[in-house]
């Protein structure tokens, strides 16, 4: 599957950030709002192009979840580049909406695709345990949990997920997808100001797994399951009616993890592929 850019055109690489509060997700949808619509409608608008644009996106985010670190692409002709680039940051500033920012425009480096040659994602779901609530300058982004967490309980039960699995227990199946994922780091921490943020990164994820999994883990933390059980759903392999998928409010996506540039094709070639477990018994 080529990656490449059509002759005369160049493939500009956005970083972005967002609140989801107001968005119904990432993908454009024909009458809901959405990040994806927004930023199109308005790169059409300040570069004046005769077509729309069409962004291809690190990681689509569902309804009510935020991003600082998005990252997404579009290509463009070389001519439009040349003629907008030096100015296209300060007028999409003047055009999005408040609950959207585009914090750089450049030129992406050849091989680059923003959803394939990504070797990893990095999100942050934070959550609030304290008696009298969130902090109400904080709650569009902090769950309220109602019961004390035992962040070392949750770190416990999280061991047992991380590597390659197939997630389906914590993923909504979608048809042809797979649910094999590798979770390369699942962590909880307790901040000075008594936030719990779970730090979440892998390098890739499935629909619905990283507030499944703080959903399994939260039960933990309040001491409503063993630390096991997050274990034992993972290799039931079936969706599990206990897992409580949390809240979109209160998950972020932080960061996307990229090659270094002579890596980046290969990483988008190796990424299309469909993956598989290993047989029983094997390696």
């Amino acid at each position: 599957m080529s990656d490449e850019v059509e002759p005369g055109h160049v493939r500009v690489r956005l970083d972005l950030s967002y609140d989801g509060k107001d968005f119904s997700g990432w993908a454009k949808q024909r009458v809901l709002r959405t990040v994806q619509g927004e930023l199109e409608s308005a790169l059409r608008t300040v570069m004046r192009l005769p077509e729309p644009v069409e962004l291809t996106v690190a990681g689509r985010t569902d309804a009510g979840v935020h991003a600082r670190g998005q990252v997404a692409q579009f290509d463009l002709a070389e001519e439009v580049w040349a003629e907008h680039h030096d100015k296209l940051l300060r007028r999409l500033a003047g055009r999005l909406p408040h609950d959207v920012r585009v914090w750089k425009v450049a030129e992406a480096p050849e091989g680059f695709n923003a959803r394939f040659s990504a070797i990893w994602r990095r999100y942050a779901y934070r959550v609030g345990d304290h008696q009298g609530g969130v902090d109400p300058l904080r709650r569009g982004h902090v769950l309220w949990h109602q019961w004390p967490l035992d962040v070392d309980a949750m770190n416990e039960a999280a061991a047992p997920l991380l590597g390659e699995h197939d997630f389906a227990a914590y993923c909504k199946k979608r048809e042809g997808a797979t649910t094999i994922r590798t979770l390369q780091q699942l962590s909880w921490e307790r901040a000075e100001d008594g936030i719990v943020t779970a730090t979440v990164r892998a390098d890739a994820f499935c629909h619905n797994m990283v507030r499944s999994l703080v959903g399994a883990l939260l039960h933990v933390g309040d001491g409503h399951r063993s630390t096991d059980w997050p274990g034992e759903v993972l290799a039931a392999g079936v969706r599990d009616s206990s897992v409580h998928v949390v809240k979109p409010h209160g998950l972020t996506l932080e960061e996307v993890g990229y090659p270094a540039d002579e890596l980046l094709a290969a990483r988008s070639k190796e990424a299309r592929n469909m993956r598989t477990l290993p047989a029983a018994g094997c390696c």
